[in-house]
């Protein structure tokens, strides 16, 4: 079966939105001691919250990942593998290169902590190095979830999202069931892809997502209790990431039903060949410039450290003005980044070939997978909240249980396929990335 280029596309136009995202709301500011502070952008200009409407597009990632994994998991059922083996493999994909960013950073605070750098600098580096990682352990945890919402999916079909929602909005009443917003907002987007890829959001239904979703999300902002910043901002008592709301909800479905409507353009736009390459690239890149696209910001701050940055007062025209050649440094700045880390790169996709089960396999330890799952994604959720350098240190349990959850999730593997009956033939299944 022939790739979905635009669902490639969605995976990479997410990732580079969040990239620019993150670096427009950045600012650093020089103090005239010769600090620097990094003023809360949302928070100090409030009009610019209604950007986020246009830099808030992970519901897409979602979208295009339950497409992807419906189909990857379709191929390996009629392949006959399995469950455990097949969420090995997918969670390793992200495991294995954010082990490497999290070794690297870790190392890197360690040193900074034995060589005395002020707590509160190194507490802030460590959490702008990990203010990314909330989409990894609930995507890790729909990844290990896509057998069983997928059987969902295959009785219940659009209905299951439905319910999904419902049970989000009700959630969202109560405090103490809130966390539950996390999986329940962003499964939805999930269950939708595999409603999508099975032709179920039909162009009218996708109409009616779109224009529901987007009238539902101006009421919530305008009579009910939710900002409009699509992002967290400090100092609101409510947020609409810090659970999902139902505002943000809404945002996921018309989000949806207007991707669904533009598919067929965007799909011609696409068939270019110089267009494919650059989403090729750009998909193939997707979890290394996640990971690391704040470095560049912090080698940034060094310029402003030192007095060569140019300057001008937080928020005035010369600002913004200044936030052109900003995002141009910072893409360099990144491009490098990108070319020293091809070397890990290749070195990491060895390490998948090497430690990741056959795609159709009997998984022959699933209770240590599932245990490194577990202990991999409560780790990641922790660093999540508290950054890499909680209280300006290093944080030794949480970095103990991800490297002995990555660890009981990379040991070696025995492929044990199933026996085919006499005369049937065996296909591999392909393994969507």
């Amino acid at each position: 079966m022939e790739r979905d280029r635009y669902v490639d596309f969605l995976r990479a136009l997410a990732i580079c939105m969040v990239v620019l995202g993150h670096w427009l709301i950045t600012a650093l500011v020089r103090e005239p001691g010769g600090g620097i502070v990094a003023p809360e952008l949302l928070a100090e200009i409030r009009w610019t919250q209604w950007l986020t409407l246009g830099f808030q597009i992970m519901p897409l990632f979602f979208l295009a990942g339950g497409h992807a994994a419906g189909g990857s998991w379709v191929r390996t059922r009629a392949a006959g593998g399995t469950a455990a083996p097949w969420v090995a493999r997918r969670a390793l994909r992200l495991l294995l290169p954010a082990a490497a960013y999290c070794g690297l950073v870790l190392l890197a605070v360690a040193i900074c902590s034995v060589a005395g750098v002020d707590r509160h600098t190194l507490e802030l580096a460590g959490w702008a190095m990990a203010m990314q990682f909330w989409f990894l352990p609930v995507y890790l945890l729909l990844s290990a979830l896509t057998p069983v919402l997928h059987a969902a999916h295959r009785r219940w079909g659009s209905w299951v999202p439905a319910v999904l929602g419902a049970v989000a909005v009700t959630a969202s009443v109560s405090a103490s069931t809130r966390p539950v917003d996390y999986v329940l907002v962003w499964c939805v987007a999930y269950q939708l892809g595999f409603c999508w890829r099975d032709g179920q959001l039909t162009r009218r239904r996708a109409a009616a997502m779109a224009a529901g979703g987007a009238a539902a999300f101006t009421a919530l902002i305008t009579l009910g209790p939710y900002p409009v910043s699509l992002i967290r901002v400090t100092g609101e008592a409510v947020s609409n990431t810090d659970p999902p709301s139902p505002a943000m909800l809404a945002w996921v479905v018309a989000q949806a039903g207007g991707c669904l409507l533009a598919a067929p353009a965007v799909r011609r736009a696409l068939e270019g060949a110089r267009v494919g390459r650059a989403v090729g690239f750009l998909g193939g890149a997707s979890m290394t410039l996640y990971l690391w696209h704040m470095l560049p910001v912090l080698l940034a701050a060094v310029f402003y450290l030192v007095g060569l940055a140019p300057g001008a007062a937080f928020g005035t025209a010369a600002w913004w003005a200044l936030r052109v050649p900003w995002l141009l440094v910072l893409a360099v700045f990144l491009a490098g980044v990108l070319a020293a880390l091809r070397p890990l790169e290749r070195v990491l996709a060895r390490l998948f070939g090497a430690v990741a089960p056959p795609a159709v396999a009997r998984h022959d330890r699933p209770a240590l997978l599932w245990t490194g799952l577990a202990l991999s994604t409560a780790a990641l959720a922790y660093w999540s909240v508290h950054g890499l350098a909680p209280g300006g240190g290093f944080a030794a349990l949480p970095a103990l249980a991800f490297a002995l959850g990555a660890t009981l999730l990379a040991l070696p593997h025995r492929a044990a396929p199933r026996t085919p009956a006499e005369g049937e033939p065996v296909t591999p299944a392909e393994e969507a990335a």
